[in-house]
């Protein structure tokens, strides 16, 4: 059984009364792919390729060209990422060793989000323990928020 910790519940609960939480997804997306870029040990163009080519392989989606390392920085410097580059960004960060946590609440909700879209589970308990160890407490709420989405028929 996966613990509860009710202060980061109530910190996101508090904060989705200001901004909802899908609002929270588009805001964190950009740093979730800024955060492969940073963490990706390539240039750029690389990285960008990478990403596209594993977005491909895995089924994540489908981009419709291979973007450049121009793109994939102003999509990290607030732009707005299209939903394969952030699940697969999302999908590339979890295997790293380096073991990355999202650095704010925005990217938190990205992440969980992201994380919904990218496997089937069939409850919220389900998606919280296929979170790797180092993630199951910092995405709890914000997961708990994505599957209070995703039941809502957000998720499309």
């Amino acid at each position: 059984m996966v613990e509860r910790s009710s202060s980061s519940h109530s910190a996101l609960r508090d904060d989705a009364r200001e901004r909802p939480f899908y609002a929270r997804v588009v805001s964190g997306s950009p740093n979730l792919v800024g955060h492969w870029l940073l963490l990706g040990q390539a240039d750029p163009d690389r990285l960008a390729m990478i990403l596209a080519d594993t977005a491909r392989i895995a089924k994540l989606g489908e981009p419709d060209a291979t973007p450049d390392g121009a793109t994939l920085t102003a999509w990290s410097a607030g732009g707005t990422p299209p939903l394969w580059a952030a699940r697969t960004a999302l999908f590339l960060l979890v295997q790293m060793p380096a073991r990355p946590v999202p650095r704010n609440t925005d990217e938190a909700c990205a992440w969980a989000y992201c994380w919904l879209r990218n496997r089937d589970f069939s409850d919220l308990e389900s998606a919280l323990r296929a979170l790797p160890d180092h993630l199951q407490e910092r995405l709890e709420a914000p997961l708990a928020a994505a599957w209070q989405d995703f039941r809502g028929q957000r998720l499309i």
